[in-house]
């Protein structure tokens, strides 16, 4: 078995093209960009960078290394603002949980449109709604899992920081310690987006398969991970450097029409409208990387040759 990158990535793209392009049809790119839209609620996007870090000068290391305790002092000087911001939390909480629901659909109705080359959101709506409401609690599971993670390893962070600064009290004892801690919340970021990868390229493409919930979706691609680890770890990196890829199309054709395409990557739906050549391809390509593994893995329909009629 030989396992490539560039080969299923082309055809990918030749589907993309045929889908799009041959013909152009601007419902089917907006119904289609809808899906893809739901599907793409909860990823993460690259930020911006920015500013310039202040006014320099002298820095007081005990307002920076204290400023968390100042805070929740604060807070307990003030109520009413603690209070509206638990309010806001809460809001945020449950705004966040209707968008993985929604996203945990919308992955089914964007896969089932590049698997059959059709443009429908109703239908793939209630006929995966199983595996979509499944995929949600799995997903939000996750969600309260990687946060939990998180918040642990800041709180162990600052008191580790906290406790170099109060033994020395000499601000560059900090850069050792920082640097490491740092490379370990890149560590948990990376873990969790790579989860989060394989989740959505060949377990929901499993999970739509056989019609089977997420943690039978994650038996059977365990089954395959582990034989074929290196491959995978390969795809990772490979989607690494596809995504630096795309970003710098991206930003050389915002730039090429002096940032007036930017008006349309702003706009959350007509983004995933603009961007659909690009969405479409790489959903399109994880199928096509996962087939290769064998006939049991084979999404995309293959067409019989048309038998001949009796008596011809």
């Amino acid at each position: 078995m030989v396992i490539r990158y560039f080969d299923p990535l082309s055809r990918a793209y030749r589907r993309m093209t045929n889908a799009l392009f041959h013909p152009f049809d601007l419902r089917k790119w907006f119904v289609v960009g809808f899906t893809a839209f739901l599907a793409g609620l909860t990823d993460c996007h690259g930020g911006n960078g920015g500013g310039n870090g202040g006014p320099r000068g002298h820095v007081d290391w005990d307002d920076v290394i204290y400023a968390p305790q100042h805070a929740w002092h604060w807070l307990q000087d003030n109520p009413h603002w603690f209070a509206l911001i638990v309010f806001g939390i809460v809001l945020l909480f449950l705004l966040l949980v209707l968008l993985i629901w929604l996203s945990s659909r919308g992955k089914f109705m964007f896969l089932d449109n590049v698997v059959h080359d059709r443009a429908q959101v109703a239908k793939p709506w209630y006929e995966y709604r199983k595996e979509g409401n499944s995929l949600f609690l799995w997903n939000f599971t996750v969600m309260l899992l990687s946060l939990a993670t998180i918040v642990f390893y800041l709180v162990f962070s600052y008191s580790v920081i906290l406790g170099v600064y109060e033994h020395s009290w000499d601000p560059v004892d900090l850069i050792g310690p920082a640097i490491l801690l740092g490379l370990g919340l890149i560590a948990i970021f990376l873990f969790w987006a790579y989860v989060d990868l394989l989740l959505a390229d060949f377990v929901v493409p499993l999970m739509y398969k056989s019609r089977i919930r997420v943690l039978a979706g994650w038996r059977a691609f365990l089954s395959l991970f582990g034989p074929y680890l290196f491959y995978f770890i390969g795809y990772g990196l490979f989607m690494v450097g596809l995504s630096i890829f795309v970003a710098v199309i991206v930003i050389a054709a915002v730039l090429l029409t002096c940032c007036i395409g930017l008006i349309f990557l702003i706009i959350p739906y007509i983004s995933s409208v603009a961007l659909l050549p690009i969405s479409y391809t790489l959903r399109a390509f994880s199928v096509e990387f996962l087939e290769q593994f064998g006939p049991e893995y084979q999404i995309f329909p293959r067409t019989e040759p048309a038998r001949p009629k009796a008596g011809s």
